[in-house]
């Protein structure tokens, strides 16, 4: 009983920290609203019965801290350079830019995320991925513009992304590196308009709260628990990699929608070699989704009648319709446009 109070306190204090940085008119709120919401996650991540879990609280507020220190520097760079008659505005954005994708997690500052969620609970891992980052990337959508700094952001985002990914055998790392992958999508994204990137968001949130759901309620946490799992039925792994492919964006998915809106958007604005750089490397990224998916469904392994019919927790009959979602939602969302 005292530890969930314990939780709920610290998960309204977070949420009042992102809503205080995202609604406020000046660099200090925003900074005071990213540090209320760090102190809130810190607790959370900790664990008093396994001191080993305090080790992903630590390095998040390590790498935390420096954010922050880089944003409180970049805010008194802004207020100096108006009385040092200094016109150069690039240089105080890039570091804004540059601090906001060191709290996210996005490349070049990416190191810490797959560590950190490697070694925490899935709900931790669904918050760091997706409301963790509405606070920085609305910090950054305010001074976001395209230039070669950002293009080398983006495409290193999505290169680490596919190239990190390959070689993971544990779930939460290969989501972390996925994460990092969209996250360069995003930023592009960003550079077109606000909608864009909140839409994309919210698609790609609603597809980890659906994988992490599944994960979460089958206790999985490495591949070889996919690869032998013989109590999962084959309709449960089908529902499953549906949901992964979604996530990695193959067009009959909902997880495609996203993508296909910010690649029309990108060509519209004459950045037909951004585009084609991208879809490039996230084909990597579906690669190692479908290799998961493929050699779980397609490898042989015996299917024992008394496992096969283990009693599960009642929140597995939502995993079909959440499947669905996932799986019919580009279908959908089609027609509604046509007919509209």
């Amino acid at each position: 009983m005292y530890n969930n109070s314990m939780k709920l306190l610290f998960l309204s204090s977070l949420m009042m920290g992102t809503i205080l940085s995202i609604s406020s008119n000046s660099w200090l709120g925003i900074w005071m609203g990213l540090e209320i919401n760090l102190l809130s996650i810190i607790p959370m991540l900790t664990d008093n019965k396994n001191s080993m879990i305090n080790e992903p609280a630590i390095k998040y507020f390590i790498i935390q801290s420096m954010a922050s220190t880089m944003l409180l520097i970049s805010i008194l760079i802004i207020q100096m350079k108006y009385m040092m008659w200094w016109d150069n505005k690039n240089i105080p954005s890039m570091m804004i830019m540059s601090s906001m994708m060191m709290k996210m997690g996005a490349a070049p500052f990416h190191f810490w995320l797959p560590e950190v969620m490697s070694s925490t609970s899935w709900i931790n891992c669904l918050m760091l991925m997706t409301w963790q980052k509405i606070a920085p990337m609305m910090t950054m959508s305010y001074c976001i513009k395209m230039s070669s700094f950002l293009f080398v952001v983006i495409m290193m985002g999505i290169i680490v992304g596919a190239m990190g990914g390959l070689n993971q055998t544990s779930l939460r790392q290969i989501l972390a590196y996925s994460s990092i992958s969209h996250l360069g999508w995003m930023i592009s994204s960003m550079t077109i308009s606000e909608n864009t990137w909140e839409f994309y968001f919210l698609i790609y949130s609603t597809l980890n709260v659906i994988i992490i759901f599944m994960f979460k309620t089958m206790n999985l946490f490495f591949l070889n628990q996919i690869y032998s799992a013989s109590y999962f039925k084959t309709e449960i792994k089908f529902m499953m990699m549906t949901s992964l492919l979604s996530l990695g964006g193959l067009p009959p998915f909902l997880g495609f929608l996203p993508k296909w809106i910010v690649m029309q958007s990108l060509i519209d604005n004459k950045m037909t070699a951004l585009v084609l750089l991208m879809i490039t490397f996230t084909t990597i990224t579906l690669y190692y989704y479908m290799r998961i998916s493929f050699s779980a469904i397609i490898m042989l392994h015996n299917e024992n009648s008394w496992l096969t019919s283990i009693k599960m927790n009642k929140l597995v009959m939502a995993l079909p319709i959440l499947s669905m979602i996932s799986t019919m939602g580009l279908i959908c969302t089609s027609n509604f446009m046509l007919f509209y």
